[in-house]
């Protein structure tokens, strides 16, 4: 293929996008699609027309991601940004294009991407502003991602573990930008639950409709962080923990269990219980045992001498916790809410200081650092 030739050609059928309509990140993104059939096409049946080929294979992909956002923009209406309840209604052939998207070859970053654009129908600035990262900057990484698995066929079964994955990563984003990417992570998912009859689908979809109908409660208006033992549970949305529990119920019936039913089934014992103090630590650190045992995640590890500390005393939590790798993210935080349950407040405050510093996101440093000061200024007084 004449890579200069295409070089040449691209800006002018950007132009002729631009003349029929298209604003120039929606040409742009059209052009892109183009290419990568370009590459997989060309070698072995060249046009004679290279830029008029461009610009009606261009001008077709830029038609679907009209089609496909008024679609998106259209649900959106229906249900006021609120996942719907009950099974997905849009089952169509996008199944193949769910396990594409989520290619082993593809990075995590990339995978997450390229799933928002070509299933999501998300723009690209979108997704980026959702990111946070400069529009040029996505549309290089989607674009890659596409020439990525431009040539992949998939004439075999492909990995729903990774799907999941790539899916939770959207979730676990929250909001950022003008993308509320945890209810499009829910739309996605309702749709593989549509197309795919997997327990751990429906295991995933449970556990994101557990995580959001906690959302209303989790900050305060100023953004701070409201921890979980502190949340008005009067705030949470009864509807989406209910439909949670009801699709994990469903998906433990199969008796085959998986990482997302046991963490769903966390989520859902901290939903039934009406006071912090009616949690019942026991059976979360039975799940947590079988979370463990599932994955080996030291993640899930961390979170299972939290759960040892409510359960059995904050000693045998911080004894838990000594297991682990200090270096562990989140760990040091987790050891100063053990110290501080087991009356240590200056190794608390010390402990909450230094994981503040290591925060990943400002409101996590924020609510640390007043954890770290509400202790000194205990200890001062």
């Amino acid at each position: 293929m004449d890579e200069a030739l295409l070089r040449a050609v691209v800006p002018g059928v950007i132009g002729v996008l631009r003349r029929r309509g298209a604003d120039f990140a929606a040409a742009e993104d059209a052009v892109q699609d183009a290419l990568v059939e370009a590459v997989r096409t060309w070698p072995d049946d060249p046009p004679r027309d290279p830029k008029g080929w461009l610009v009606a294979v261009a001008w077709r992909r830029f038609l679907d991601a009209v089609r496909a956002d008024t679609s998106r923009q259209r649900r959106e209406v229906v249900v006021h940004d609120e996942p719907a309840p009950g099974p997905g209604t849009e089952v169509d052939d996008t199944l193949q294009l769910y396990f594409l998207c989520a290619h082993p070859s593809l990075t995590p970053a990339s995978a997450v991407a390229l799933t928002l654009r070509a299933v999501g129908g998300l723009t690209t600035r979108q997704i980026a502003q959702a990111y946070l990262v400069p529009e040029a900057t996505m549309a290089q990484r989607i674009s890659r991602a596409k020439r990525t698995v431009s040539g992949v066929r998939l004439d075999r079964p492909g990995d729903v573990g990774t799907v999941l994955r790539v899916l939770y990563l959207v979730f676990n984003e929250g909001y950022s930008g003008d993308v509320d990417l945890a209810a499009e992570a829910i739309r996605l998912t309702r749709r593989l639950a549509a197309a795919i009859d997997h327990e751990e689908v429906a295991g995933l979809l449970a556990l994101m409709l557990l995580h959001s109908a906690r959302r209303p409660a989790r900050t305060r208006p100023d953004g701070s962080l409201v921890p979980l033992a502190e949340q008005d549970r009067g705030l949470w949305d009864t509807r989406l923990a209910a439909e949670g529990v009801d699709v994990l119920q469903a998906a433990l019936a199969r008796d085959r269990l998986g990482e997302y039913q046991a963490q769903a089934a966390i989520a859902a014992l901290h939903a039934d219980a009406r006071t912090a103090a009616e949690t019942d630590w026991v059976q979360i650190v039975e799940w947590y045992d079988e979370l463990v045992r599932l994955t080996g995640s030291p993640v899930a590890r961390l979170n299972r001498a939290v759960a040892v500390g409510e359960a059995d005393g904050p000693r045998a939590g911080l004894a838990a916790l000594s297991e682990l790798d200090p270096a562990l993210p989140r760990h040091a935080a987790v050891a100063a809410y053990l110290h501080e349950r087991d009356g240590d407040l200056g190794t608390a405050a010390r402990l909450y200081a230094e994981a503040a510093r290591s925060a990943p996101n400002l409101a996590e440093r924020d609510h640390l650092t007043r954890q770290a000061a509400r202790l000194n200024t205990l200890l001062r007084g």
